[in-house]
């Protein structure tokens, strides 16, 4: 990929903020930078919205609110489909700027715009199956009618580590439901939802349906939007402390909220199982993304009799990795999004060592003006290891034991979190086991990866509330009106 070709994307990038369908300033022409972070080089210099630019944004979801409510289930359900059809167009401009301002290899970036896409065709076709019942009452005294109205105006506050998906996953299902949006994408990565406004905006969107304010001062912005009576939905993706404070600032207005938080996966490979299939599914679980992903497997919990050679085969698979620009050819492995997050990294690896773990390969920072860290493997991983508790969000694959099946249950449910689990078992009745005593929203038996834009996307404990995605995304969005008429 050219400096020319990159030079000749982000001058299509807007600059601005997308209010009432134009692209205004921030009050007082406040901007930012968006950094590359393989280079750590400006990329794009952007809007800095203000708290009067958040409340100017709901402002035109709310005005807007009405009109769009009422546009024909058809209507919406076609603008979502035009909005797919042109995210298939500019796929590749999209995938090079999720590239460029986050850092995913290309490949992993064309895959986020296939599986971010399928949320506007989804929910296009979901548009027109919102339903009701019609019924005689038991008494037969009268006839309920049970209908669905749309929420109303939501905001939304989408994470850094995909910034399309993330963005696709929640407009999409509001607006085939009929609801106006407030969007506050990541301050690290806002480039790709601006210009997937564009796309909205051609597609044939009417005006302050969708709103995008970026900011480096987030909880500012956020704040007077949800404390706001006008607004009913929040929807957040991020971590568990944040999700908890923003549950407590909706809980003023007794906002619908929708919660994807934080997540410490456990990846359990029993004795029986393909170990062909348990390496490919470690791989793919641990390192898309480059292990940033609330979905990543977090803690392998591997039974003793076939750790050993579990370790050596992802080991070797690991040192085949190739680190660099995501934007380079044969690059499997991109920069971690900012030196936080490596330096976070090299703590949990030498925490683990020093309670007696062993590296395997990699385990460490790499010197660059970008912030990358060795693909890793640390096998012998000890209980009480923060590498356990904590969620990684970086590329290190941590290896524990266990002797039974109780044992391995309650090491992967050792954890306030409950976001996604993977079991690879050749035993279906141990499957099935699993499925009913493994304390997670989703899971995957011998599969590494589970998301999929017909199915719902959630958590239980400390991983959130609500689902993104399939059937039931689409009510997230949705609020049931109960109307009684009397048989004269």
């Amino acid at each position: 990929m050219s400096a020319e070709q990159e030079s000749e994307l982000m001058q299509r990038v807007p600059t601005g903020l997308f209010i009432g369908g134009e692209w205004v300033q921030a009050e007082g022409g406040k901007t930012f930078d968006v950094h590359d972070p393989s280079t750590n080089r400006v990329i794009r210099t952007i809007a800095d919205a203000s708290p009067a630019d958040g409340v100017r944004a709901l402002d035109a979801a709310v005005a807007a609110q009405d009109g769009w409510a009422a546009t024909p289930p058809r209507t919406r359900s076609d603008i979502l489909r035009r909005a797919y059809d042109l995210v298939q167009q500019h796929k590749e401009d999209l995938a090079l700027l999720m590239t460029l301002e986050m850092g995913k290899p290309l490949a992993e970036s064309r895959g986020e715009v296939t599986y971010g896409g399928e949320f506007l065709r989804w929910f296009s076709e979901e548009a027109v199956r919102i339903n009701g019942r019609y019924g005689l009452n038991p008494e037969g005294t009268g006839r309920m009618v049970v209908s669905q109205r749309p929420v109303g105006p939501s905001f939304f506050i989408t994470p850094w580590n995909f910034p399309f998906a993330m963005a696709t996953r929640k407009i999409a299902p509001a607006l085939a439901a009929g609801c106006t949006v407030v969007v506050k994408p990541a301050q690290l990565t806002p480039l790709t939802t601006m210009f997937f406004a564009q796309l909205l905006e051609e597609a044939g969107l009417p005006a302050g349906v969708v709103n995008i304010v970026s900011t480096t001062t987030s909880s500012k912005v956020s704040g007077p939007i949800i404390a706001d009576p006008r607004l009913r939905k929040l929807s957040f993706t991020g971590s568990t402390p944040v999700g908890r404070r923003l549950i407590a600032d909706a809980a003023q207005n007794v906002l619908r909220v929708s919660m994807e938080l934080g997540g410490n996966a456990p990846f359990v490979v029993f004795e029986d199982a393909d170990l062909d299939k348990a390496v490919e599914g470690a791989l793919i679980a641990k390192f898309r993304n480059i292990g940033q992903a609330c979905t990543a497997a977090n803690r392998f919990i591997v039974h003793e009799a076939v750790a050993a050679e579990f370790a050596d085969r992802v080991t070797a698979r690991v040192d085949e990795m190739r680190v660099g620009r995501g934007t380079d050819d044969g690059v499997t492995i991109g920069p971690l999004i900012d030196a936080d997050a490596v330096a976070k990294a090299d703590e949990l690896v030498k925490d683990a060592v020093t309670r007696g773990a062993t590296v395997r390969t990699g385990g460490n920072a790499i010197a660059s003006d970008g912030t990358f860290f060795e693909p890793t493997v640390i096998s012998d991983v000890q209980a009480g290891s923060d590498i356990l508790r904590e969620e990684i969000f970086g590329p290190v694959l941590a290896i524990a034991t266990f002797r039974d099946e109780d044992e391995a249950v309650a090491l992967a449910n050792a954890t306030e979190y409950g976001l996604v689990s993977y079991v690879f078992t050749q035993d279906l009745a141990r499957g099935h086991r699993m499925i009913d005593r493994l304390e997670s929203g989703m899971m995957g038996l011998n599969v590494g990866v589970v998301s999929n834009a017909a199915a719902p996307f959630g958590g239980v404990k400390q991983s959130g509330m609500g689902r993104e995605g399939g059937p039931e995304g689409i009510h997230e969005y949705l609020s049931t009106k109960y109307t009684l008429i009397p048989v004269e």
